[in-house]
């Protein structure tokens, strides 16, 4: 356990360097889909901020005007290495809805505006954090990883791992209400492609008509696959799920539909594969085309929905020293321990976990429901809470006395 001493000092150089005016700072910062050098001005701000607190950043472009930020602290002694990992971009502002845009205000105790939760309130809790025990690090190293895209194609943390970055330890900053989440489901959007034939509608017999096979295919999925996936429940994260999420087909009523077109989500747990999930949806879509003669299928990954790598899960042991540091930490800050929970979404930590092999928790301030919402804000004390949470994890994590 790191003194008390140190960690009253470094949750009091938090207070001091206040994280929310930071995080405010960057959510007035678009850093949204459709912008040229879409997360630059928010990359260009955390480069300022931790500069003029004498860290030595590292940006490296991922695409053009769009990079990578990386800083890292050593202690005197040697210790294991936490990555501090967050995302700089957001999703649009909500488009015909009432909100609070990029505002940043601080108003009845929360920061408001697209970010804050998702996830500009975390990635400057870790910035501060990193400040604050730059000099007072005893032993070990922790970096800062700020990278982009993660609300499209993970292109920023497949980088990360693609350069071969290793840590004993990593924490995403997605929210969690400052809970430690232990892992969360893998994730594939799949297209099923259903072609068919077309002919007059007045002679339905002379074509094969796509829209109805996909109908028959889900009514299999309802009936005979979904039972099956309630019933391959994972201890930590629940079953996996399937959902179709859009449909389209067809020209016009009058003729019979030659091609239907269906988009669903599929959630994963460890012992899924993506050659076992689509094999299961292939299984189902050969009896639709047995009932169907002239009736051909596919099914794809969505284009454009993921980078490279296959989404897979997340799950980190209880007993892990990551996790109990976190919870040691926790316990610190909010008086709170014991209080662990799952991540609903799916989340870069999964790369950092499954393609590096470094044990990954979810943990950050903000309500999962707000994000992407007009309504998005964050409670400016679970800032502060986040802030402290990451340094005292860091002091105890990096220190490796866990014993």
């Amino acid at each position: 356990m790191p003194p008390d001493d140190l960690v009253r000092e470094v949750f009091s150089e938090i207070e001091r360097l206040r994280p929310v005016d930071l995080a405010a700072e960057l959510v007035r910062l678009p850093s949204h889909p459709g912008l040229d050098r879409q997360e630059e001005q928010v990359v260009l701000a955390l480069d300022r901020y931790l500069g003029e607190h004498g860290l030595a950043v590292q940006l490296e472009e991922i695409l053009p005007g769009r990079p990578n930020l990386m800083v890292s602290i050593a202690g005197a002694k040697p210790g294991p290495h936490l990555l501090l990992c967050g995302h700089t971009d957001t999703v649009p502002v909500n488009s015909g809805e009432p909100g609070f845009g990029l505002s940043g205000e601080i108003r009845d105790g929360r920061l408001h505006g697209r970010g804050a939760v998702d996830m500009k309130g975390a990635v400057a809790a870790m910035a501060v954090a990193i400040v604050a025990l730059d000099r007072r690090l005893p032993a070990g190293r922790v970096t800062l990883a700020a990278v982009i895209d993660e609300e499209m194609e993970s292109l920023g943390a497949e980088q990360l791992v693609e350069t071969s970055f290793r840590a004993e330890g990593a924490v995403v900053g997605e929210p969690t209400g400052n809970r430690v989440a232990l892992g969360h489901k893998g994730l594939e959007w799949l297209e099923v492609n259903l072609q068919g034939r077309s002919a007059h509608g007045g002679t339905p017999e002379q074509g094969v008509n796509a829209i109805s096979a996909a109908g028959e295919f889900v009514a299999m999925v309802e009936r005979e696959l979904k039972p099956r996936l309630a019933a391959r429940r994972h201890p930590i994260l629940g079953p996996p799920t399937l959902n179709f999420g859009s449909v389209r087909g067809g020209d016009q009523p009058s003729t019979v539909a030659a091609s239907c077109a269906l988009a669903l989500d599929r959630r994963t747990v460890p012992g899924e594969s993506f050659q076992s999930i689509v094999s299961e949806l292939t299984e189902l879509l050969a009896r639709v085309e047995r009932n169907y003669p002239g009736l051909h299928t596919v099914v794809r990954r969505v284009s454009g929905g993921m980078g490279n790598l296959l989404h897979v899960a997340l799950v980190t042991p209880l007993e892990s020293p990551l996790a109990r540091a976190a919870d040691s930490a926790r316990r610190r800050v909010t008086g709170k321990s014991g209080d662990f929970t799952t991540f609903p979404a799916w989340t870069d930590g999964a790369l950092l976990s499954g393609y590096s092999g470094i044990p990954t928790i979810v943990l950050g301030p903000g309500d999962l429901a707000l994000a992407h919402s007009p309504r998005e804000a964050v409670p400016v004390v679970e800032i502060l809470e986040a802030a402290q949470i990451y340094a005292a994890l860091a002091l105890e994590f990096c220190g490796g006395d866990l014993a």
